[in-house]
């Protein structure tokens, strides 16, 4: 049996209010068309998953990632049409107040949505559990916050 890694993250950007939470519905005919999803991604040869991210929100949103942390779930699951055993470590990623999010094939849409809002619309009790835990450790900023965060790049 294959392996397959990805990773899967909560793309996040600050408001007045709170904080938005980006989703995309899937095309179509694509893998989970016609629902809505997190953004995801297979990790590329030689790739870091914390690099494999900054790269999906790159490619499917065309949004730079300001700020990553890493959460304390892996999302796994066996997927039957690629007879693989499938793998992703859940990352939060920030973006800017006034990012302006663009479409990719992959998704007919994208929306910026309540923590509420986008907590009804996942389908996987993993990406609600990794929603809870990104308001409880990274936006309350609990002890843990600064272990879960990925340095980034210019940041080093």
């Amino acid at each position: 049996m294959k392996h397959f890694h990805f990773v899967s993250m909560i793309v996040l950007r600050p408001t007045a209010n709170g904080h938005q939470v980006l989703m995309g519905k899937r095309t179509p005919g694509e893998y989970l068309g016609d629902t809505w999803q997190l953004i995801t991604g297979a990790i590329e040869p030689g790739e870091t998953a914390w690099q494999a991210v900054l790269r999906e929100v790159r490619e499917e949103t065309c949004l730079e990632v300001q700020q990553l942390w890493r959460l304390p779930r892996l999302t796994q699951f066996y997927a039957p049409a690629m007879e693989a055993l499938c793998f992703a470590p859940m990352f939060a990623a920030m973006v800017a107040e006034d990012a302006v999010e663009v479409c990719n094939p992959e998704h007919t849409e994208l929306a910026w949505l309540s923590f509420a809002d986008a907590h009804a619309r996942m389908m996987w009790p993993t990406d609600r559990a990794a929603l809870a835990e990104v308001q409880e450790l990274i936006l309350n900023k609990s002890p843990a916050e600064e272990h879960l965060r990925i340095p980034l790049p210019r940041d080093r």
